[in-house]
């Protein structure tokens, strides 16, 4: 042993959890096992076979049948970056719907493509009014993009898409999604949408480890890109060379050290979404969140968007009144090994955020924290009733079979 090796014994462990936050959520043992198999080298024909595999299982989740698909290296964000470097240029007019602190980030990024960005900014909570898009869109000559997020992590919406792409393509404008926490735990029609450009990734309703996100890109998209006067100004994330690498031209050309064992799980991943089949999947992430809010308001902790708006994976909560946020999110950590999420930006040390996305969108994971609320609670100050979370998501299970 080295001096500055470590004993064995003086290893941190991972602790197990569950992991009921924004993101990451829990992994399949599948996909963990897919994960351990031998590395492969990431031009050989072998695996160039499994990254066709992979591109036609993302056409099927996204629901297209058109759209050219691959993951990038990356997490969700390198995904949001790589449409906005590619789509737009310095100067290109983008209208971007902001409703949450995922909205706010895509405007820092089109800012410095060096963009003319037009943000329509709205409460944070709700859905985007349609009309203010189609109000502001009329403003314009030419509005090369339009961007919108299906499902905001930061509230907990359920943005409807189908209205703002209507109002897009009518005035011409590509149309980006933000799909990361809704891909696999939601429908996301892309072809019926009429969108250009969609990303996601894979931490959340796809059950995998952080690290890739996988995108869906239009012809329409694939003809701005080859219509650029100058190269996107990140060559990481240029998705016309991304493409070459993942064969849209009907050829390989190395771009860069592809992360394998990623892509095994990603495979993995999607198999198993489709094996459950997609309807059956988007039932159980609404099922187990109807549960989550029926415990939620026995508790007497009310959910921040409307019944009719509220996401199947991510249910945003108030903090009661003279409860401390961090407080309560330890207190489950460590007492229970629960994790859930904080507020971001408008709604930090207001709002719990629990995620219940992919694997860890189970109902003995909506039981067991709301039983660990139940019991710590009133350990900083605020009663409740006991068994009244428990037994209220329990009847909500039970009336939808």
């Amino acid at each position: 042993m080295t001096q500055s090796a470590l004993p064995e014994s003086a290893m941190p462990a991972v602790p197990p959890r569950i992991l009921l936050g924004p993101g990451p959520s829990n992994v399949s043992p599948r996909v963990l096992q897919a994960m351990m198999q031998p590395m492969i080298g990431y031009m050989d024909p072998d695996f160039m076979l499994i990254m066709d595999e992979v591109a036609e299982l993302l056409k099927r989740v996204y629901q297209s049948g058109d759209a050219k698909t691959m993951a990038l290296s990356g997490t969700g964000s390198a995904g949001m970056e790589a449409g906005l470097t590619n789509l737009l240029e310095p100067g290109d007019t983008v209208v971007m719907c902001i409703y949450g602190f995922f909205c706010e980030r895509m405007v820092d990024m089109a800012t410095r493509v060096g963009a003319n960005v037009v943000p329509l900014r709205a409460d944070w909570g709700r859905p985007f009014p349609e009309e203010l898009l189609e109000a502001e869109l009329k403003r314009h000559s030419k509005v090369k993009l339009v961007t919108a997020i299906h499902a905001e992590t930061s509230t907990g919406v359920r943005q409807p898409i189908g209205e703002l792409a209507r109002i897009a393509k009518a005035h011409d404008a590509l149309l980006m999604v933000d799909a990361v926490t809704s891909l696999g735990g939601n429908e996301v029609s892309f072809d019926d949408w009429g969108a250009d450009y969609a990303y996601s990734a894979t931490q959340k309703c796809l059950g995998c480890p952080p690290g890739m996100s996988p995108v869906a890109v239009s012809e329409q998209a694939i003809d701005a890109m080859r219509q650029r006067k100058q190269p996107p100004m990140s060559w990481y994330l240029d998705l016309s060379l991304l493409g070459n690498y993942w064969g849209w031209e009907g050829q390989r050309v190395y771009h860069h050290t592809a992360p394998v064992s990623m892509i095994l799980a990603l495979r993995e991943g999607l198999r198993q979404a489709l094996g459950e089949g997609l309807p059956e999947r988007y039932a159980r992430h609404a099922r187990n969140a109807h549960a989550l809010s029926a415990g939620l308001e026995a508790l007497g902790l009310g959910c921040i968007v409307p019944a009719e708006h509220r996401l199947a994976q991510i249910t945003v909560v108030s903090i009661p009144d003279g409860v401390e946020d961090m407080q309560v999110r330890q207190r489950l950590l460590r007492g229970y090994g629960i994790e859930i999420g904080g507020g971001l930006g408008e709604f930090a040390g207001k709002v719990w955020r629990v995620g219940l996305m992919g694997e860890s969108s189970k109902a003995e994971y909506v039981l067991a924290l709301l039983s660990a609320l139940e019991r710590s609670l009133p350990e900083f100050g605020y009663e409740v009733a006991a068994g009244a979370g428990v037994a209220a998501a329990s009847d909500a299970l039970k009336s939808e079979g």
